[in-house]
């Protein structure tokens, strides 16, 4: 039986699964790794007009969720083209259908009109698909993947990564005294993924992985590793547990179970992976409650959500955010009136750029940082605890 059938329901946590498997699905797919570019970046001269971006999106399938992504994308990137000052773009969008097939053909499409630049696709598939057909035009590719293996050549992800969220959350752990530190994760693709990036990131801060314990992806295998998850946890001298499960999945469950096997704060800090205030019902989880998790600046997000209401009726897609990210960095670098405007190095300044979730910037392999807040849950209610900077200090290496 899967996980969210009977807990997750009971908690109202199922309503925005399409929009979180939307999210958290985009790390769990095949890649083939980074093609080089095969020629150099096309120059650019926005004082002769309007700078061509291409702009693939999901749209053009049967799925209804993936048509209501894409128009959510291209909303959200019409208004970044709007808020751009001093610089033109003539902004062209291609639907792809999620089909990396479709996708590579309409990138070539798009690279034979004279598009300079591509934004998105959504899928590490496609990417990796558009990112091969981009690289023979010298053409850079902005994917709203999470999907770090597919990072690399002419690819660079916008979608928040596990290294960068992992890092974040240990950084702060290891600085609070909380830094051995036990890893709790699942037993599927996207587990492996979570659990790598969490040992990687591990090496990069202060803090220590002092053990590992996975369980089935069943709410059967769940409760029939809680005995070794709570043993574990005693036996090894870990301060904080850290879950690679989201809301749509086994985190309910671990947050209603665990504290009945006696593993909760303030023994034990909990701090998760993914996003611990989406859906709002996550909130009231009782297990949850002074744990730990990232999130872009609220305040940044709030206001994009509220202009993006204002101009579409409608509240944008959780990764919506992602295309105004796409084209504000693009926008940024047009304004700087350089013909090499969108080469590779000038992507990975190291400076970055600011967006509706905050800064960012792109690292020489593809990957992104972004700049994250540390947040709690306490009295049912999100407080943060470590602003997201505002800059960064240093290259973005």
């Amino acid at each position: 039986m899967p996980v969210v059938s009977i807990l997750a329901r009971r908690l109202g946590l199922l309503a925005p699964l399409r929009a979180l498997v939307a999210l958290s699905g985009l790390a769990a797919l095949s890649a083939c790794g980074p093609v080089p570019i095969a020629g150099t970046a096309p120059r650019v001269d926005p004082s002769a007009g309007p700078v061509q971006v291409a702009l693939l999106v999901p749209g053009g399938s049967s799925d209804q969720g993936r048509q209501v992504l894409a128009t959510s994308l291209e909303n959200a990137a019409r208004l970044a083209v709007s808020d751009l000052r001093g610089v033109d773009i003539d902004l062209r969008i291609y639907e792809t259908a999620g089909d990396p097939g479709r996708a590579a053909q309409v990138a070539q499409q798009a690279a034979d009109a004279g598009a300079r630049i591509i934004l998105g696709p959504v899928f590490g598939d496609e990417a990796n698909a558009v990112g091969a057909t981009a690289a023979r035009s010298g053409l850079s590719v902005l994917s709203f993947s999470n999907n770090t293996a597919i990072a690399g050549g002419n690819v660079f992800i916008l979608g928040q990564s596990f290294d960068n969220t992992a890092e974040r959350l240990l950084n702060h752990a290891a600085s609070e005294g909380r830094g051995q530190v036990m890893i709790v994760a699942e037993r599927t693709t996207e587990g492996e993924i979570a659990e790598a990036a969490i040992r990687s990131a591990a090496a990069r801060t202060g803090a220590s992985i002092v053990a590992t314990e996975s369980y089935s992806f069943s709410q059967q295998g769940i409760v029939e590793a809680l005995p070794a998850i709570a043993s574990t946890a005693r036996s090894s001298g870990a301060q904080t547990l850290f879950f690679t499960a989201n809301t749509a999945g086994a985190l309910p469950i671990l947050a209603q179970l665990l504290p009945d096997n006696r593993i909760s704060h303030p023994q034990f800090q909990f701090m998760g992976l993914t996003r611990w205030d989406i859906p709002p019902a996550t909130l009231e989880l009782r297990g949850l409650q002074e744990g730990w998790f990232a999130m872009p600046d609220p305040a940044l997000t709030e206001r994009f959500e509220a202009r993006y209401a204002a101009a579409y009726g409608s509240s944008p897609h959780p990764i919506a955010g992602l295309a105004y990210d796409g084209i504000a960095a693009i926008g940024a670098l047009l304004a700087t009136g350089q013909p090499d405007a969108l080469s590779r190095a000038a992507l990975t300044q190291g400076s970055g750029f600011v967006g509706v979730n905050g800064v960012f910037r792109f690292r020489p392999d593809g990957t992104i940082q972004r700049g994250l807040a540390v947040a709690t849950i306490r009295d049912n209610a999100v407080v943060i605890l470590d602003s997201a900077p505002r800059s960064f200090a240093g290259p973005g290496l």
